[in-house]
């Protein structure tokens, strides 16, 4: 969500009079590769661009192509193969390994409905789930869609531009496939005899949501690793107690007894470090009565056992519901010791608990690294 909206930014603050601009897309991905499906990148026809495709290795030649792109006013798909052991070949050496598509996309600034638009209206709206349907391929015989085009999926009646009841049916199946394993992926649908719809399929979730309920000063730089990773973040503390500083990078600063305002969402973490043990006792049963799958509580493991014990024997929580919510002591580890290192460690654990990982070492991973 960071990248999108940096692109956002240029987009909206690109000299349109002037400047031509594409949009491109990672839509496939075989193999192995730096970036996977969903990154992006604007691309300036002066040589300017924002985000990013890969590693660095493809961005030059996707410049030089979405500059004819744009000249053409016509989209395209662009094939980068990092298997095949040619000299000339953009990004062999590279050890990837990988067949990248990367779809470009030639911007219509008058379009409300281009790609960047799309995108916009997504990041504006409240905290919500986007399913977007970027097609990549027609073959035949197509009158209300074009290749490069966006659709914002809602329901099944959010393809009826397609004009066909057989894609449509077809295309409703393989959005409810990528909805059930909850990531991206291509699309190919050949229904008919010389009709045929390629498009890429993106899950795109609210970015991730970090409440921490405190004020001391470790708050501070585990504040901007939150904002450097372009996820949002909300201070729980009385005003008169936070540093200016945490109050400017902030997204909201809430009030203790306004807690219950804040909404709380399946992309949520909850930190509970005020370093006051009556505090953070009280502040648990106020996590636990949310959804966030994510409760962290800062400290030692026996106090934390300690809070649990007495809210368990008060009659304030259960003995064991909501257990595999709650991490405690918070954090991988990694030696942790400064606060830099301890909100390095917290940071990187809340990733990988709402991403289903456990945060072993990748070398002792037996399977692949990312979902295909």
């Amino acid at each position: 969500m960071k990248e999108i909206k940096a692109i956002i930014k240029a987009y909206d603050e690109a000299d349109k009079k002037s400047v031509g601009l594409a949009l491109a897309t990672v839509v496939r991905v075989e193999g192995s590769s730096y970036r996977r499906t969903g990154a992006r990148m604007l691309i300036m026809d002066n040589g300017v661009w924002v985000g990013g495709i890969s590693g660095g290795c493809l961005e030059g030649d996707a410049l030089k192509r979405a500059q004819l792109t744009i000249r053409k006013s016509t989209p395209t798909i662009i094939t980068y193969d990092t298997t095949e052991d040619d000299p000339y070949q953009i990004g062999v050496g590279l050890g990837c390994n990988g067949v990248i598509d990367v779809l470009l996309t030639p911007l219509n600034v008058n379009d409300k409905n281009n790609p960047v638009e799309v995108l916009k209206r997504c990041v504006e709206a409240h905290r919500e789930t986007h399913i977007l349907i970027t097609i990549t391929k027609l073959s035949g015989d197509w009158k209300n869609v074009r290749e490069g085009e966006v659709i914002k999926y809602t329901n099944a009646s959010s393809l009826d531009v397609l004009s066909n009841h057989l894609i449509v049916q077809e295309l409703n199946k393989a959005v409810s496939e990528q909805i059930s394993i909850g990531h991206s992926g291509p699309c190919y649908l050949g229904i008919e005899e010389g009709l045929g719809l390629g498009c890429f399929i993106e899950i795109l979730p609210p970015e991730i949501s970090m409440v921490l309920m405190g004020h001391q000063y470790d708050v501070y730089p585990l504040s901007r690793l939150i904002k450097e990773m372009g996820w949002r973040l909300t201070i729980v503390a009385e005003l008169q107690k936070i540093n200016p500083h945490i109050i400017s990078i902030a997204d909201d600063v809430v009030l203790p007894a306004n807690f219950q305002s804040i909404f709380v969402d399946d992309y949520t973490a909850i930190i509970l470090m005020a370093h006051d043990y009556k505090t953070d006792k009280n502040n648990l049963p106020k996590a636990l009565a949310t959804i966030a799958p994510y409760i962290g509580m800062l400290g030692p493991r026996i106090r934390s056992e300690k809070i649990w014990r007495e809210l368990t024997e008060e009659g304030r929580i259960s003995p064991t519901e909501n257990m595999d919510r709650i991490h405690a002591p918070v954090g991988l580890d990694i030696g942790a010791v400064t606060p830099e290192e301890i909100a390095l460690s917290l940071i990187a654990e809340v990733k990988a608990a709402l991403s289903g990982r456990d945060g072993r070492f990748l070398r002792l991973r037996t399977t692949v690294i990312h979902n295909r």
